[in-house]
């Protein structure tokens, strides 16, 4: 009987322009099994998306060169890999500003290198499949209108009728996918982090409300009305009915 190949390791890379702390966690990601690559600044890490099969981007915010968040938006339009923050910025505005233009997480300096590594894998956990052309979430339809949008399951794409293409990231997408999936339901935020993230938050986080806001965000950056509203005291619902698009439409 035939053996099943050996799944090869997730890929990490890691964009830091501090050497020791490169060294530091590409051994710790070899210790737990993961692949780690390295990049000191923007120019490496395009280089490694050329070269090598990237599943996810821990990235430091503060670079000598191009910024993190410049490196972030580079990722955000090239790129659906999940994307991991590291910040020694202690202002919440600036996790926000990551969280809006597209970051996965957020890791805080000094940091654990246990804590970035079960983050990491919670992130892979809820990053779609990587196999080609395989639906994000096989419970939904190829393609899905709501509005004056359609949404493509299997690239991953949100395209408004006038043309305009909107970049979701990992999270933001699975949220939109939830949604979809219970057009007109008042959702709590704990069912959404249960549906969406599959993964226990603390109460006082606030990363659905982020999350809902990003997504109101690139809505209305197409000129959209509000599809998400807040219901108070309950929880948040998608506005719209939903339709699956014929394979010819």
């Amino acid at each position: 009987m035939p053996t099943a190949a050996p799944t090869s390791p997730d890929s990490v890379l890691v964009v830091d322009d501090d050497p020791e702390i490169r060294q530091l966690l590409r051994q710790y990601l070899e210790a737990c099994e993961l692949r780690p690559l390295l990049a000191a600044g923007g120019a490496e890490m395009r280089q490694n998306f050329q070269e090598h099969r990237i599943d996810l981007v821990v990235l430091d915010v503060m670079l000598a060169q191009e910024s993190g968040l410049d490196l972030l938006r580079w990722l955000r339009e090239h790129t659906r890999v999940p994307v991991i923050m590291v910040t020694a910025l202690s202002s919440p505005i600036d996790r926000v500003v990551g969280l809006e233009i597209g970051a996965d997480d957020y890791v805080s300096k000094p940091f654990e290198p246990r804590e970035l590594v079960a983050r990491i894998r919670a992130v892979l956990r809820r990053a779609p499949a990587r196999t080609a052309g395989a639906a994000a979430d096989s419970t939904l339809p190829a393609r899905l209108r709501f509005g004056a949008w359609r949404l493509d399951t299997r690239s991953r794409e949100l395209r408004h009728d006038d043309g305009v293409l909107v970049p979701l990231s990992t999270s933001e997408y699975r949220l939109l996918c939830v949604f979809l999936m219970h057009p007109r339901v008042v959702l709590s935020r704990e069912r959404l982090v249960e549906l969406a993230h599959k993964r226990d938050l603390q109460p006082s986080d606030r990363t659905i409300d982020f999350q809902v806001y990003r997504l109101r965000q690139r809505l209305r950056d197409a000129g959209e009305g509000q599809f998400l509203k807040t219901i108070r005291n309950s929880g948040y619902v998608l506005d719209a009915d939903v339709h699956a698009v014929p394979p010819d439409a």
